[in-house]
């Protein structure tokens, strides 16, 4: 593609529209231009539930995949890129996810989290290959991202990923994309022009993280890491952690202090065994052979006890 297709291409992006209301932005007062700001970014969460639909049938295809022991994948550049990386990266701490079983690429791999790697957006071939290094499989999900829908590297994941089976999934913030074209389940949350022309760090960048919060939160809800609203399978890897731990089998269970405590330390800190102990009257080894025969939802485990 030469430097003019490109253009054309990007000129014909809702993302990369030019404003000519706001070509005095930078002369207007700076309270002026937070409130400007502020008003864009309110109408991202519209765009959002107008995807809705779209967003849970995504979901819960990737939930019933990793169900089955798929893995979660996220594969952008540039700020898409380092939004799904970021989401991986949360998911072992609230919960408990097995290293890899959320993963996040990024075009250029690590060092493009902080700084440009120049060519690696525009490469499938560089998709392929960092979704090759992790032996994708058919109970697989890879969520290709990219505000403009059209990025090398996000639509080259997404189709390598259909070619070996796995489930894919396409989030841009234009219609008619490429990367939604190319996947199972296309998610396009249209945002509009961006306050300051062509920085999809802005409102795209926002519906994006939206989007990978319900994405990865739901899925684990289907998946039973919680019970109710509470993150029973949170790893307790630090001191504030230790003492969200304690305050969930409380909300859970309602126990003493000094039962909470025993619980914690027979389950070996784990919040569901130990809510599953002190609300089931069970010792910690029954405690997990009842999680591990529901699949680790402590629902199922807790009925199982009153039957």
């Amino acid at each position: 593609m030469t430097s003019h297709d490109l253009r054309n291409q990007l000129e014909s992006l809702t993302t990369e529209a030019f404003r000519p209301e706001l070509a005095e932005i930078d002369r207007m007062p700076t309270l002026d231009i937070a409130r400007l700001m502020n008003g864009e970014d309110a109408g991202v969460p519209a765009a959002v539930a107008a995807r809705l639909p779209q967003i849970a049938a995504a979901i819960d295809a990737a939930a019933e995949r990793m169900a089955r022991g798929g893995r979660l994948v996220y594969a952008g550049a540039g700020t898409a890129g380092r939004l799904g990386v970021l989401d991986a990266s949360e998911c072992p701490p609230t919960f408990n996810t097995e290293p890899g079983q959320v993963a996040g690429l990024i075009a250029g791999g690590p060092e493009a989290m902080v700084t440009s790697v120049e060519g690696a957006e525009d490469s499938a071939e560089l998709a392929r290959e960092d979704l090759d290094a992790l032996k994708i499989r058919p109970e697989d999900t890879v969520v290709g991202v990219s505000a403009s829908g059209r990025t090398p590297y996000a639509v080259g994941a997404v189709e390598h990923a259909r070619s070996l089976g796995a489930l894919t999934v396409g989030l841009s913030c234009n219609e008619h994309s490429a990367l939604a074209a190319a996947a199972e389940h296309g998610i396009e949350v249209v945002v509009g022009p961006e306050l300051l022309t062509g920085s999809t760090r802005l409102k795209a960048g926002t519906a994006q993280k939206l989007v990978l919060n319900m994405l990865s939160t739901i899925t684990m809800i289907r998946l039973g890491k919680t019970y109710g609203n509470l993150m029973v399978d949170v790893r307790a890897s630090n001191a504030k952690l230790r003492a969200r731990s304690r305050r969930i089998v409380s909300l859970a269970t309602g126990a003493p202090d000094e039962e909470i405590e025993r619980a914690l330390t027979e389950a070996g800190g784990e919040v569901k065994n130990a809510i599953l102990i002190v609300l089931a009257g069970v010792d910690g080894p029954m405690a997990a052979r009842l999680l591990e025969e529901s699949g680790g939802h402590l629902r199922a485990a807790l009925a199982g006890t009153a039957d």
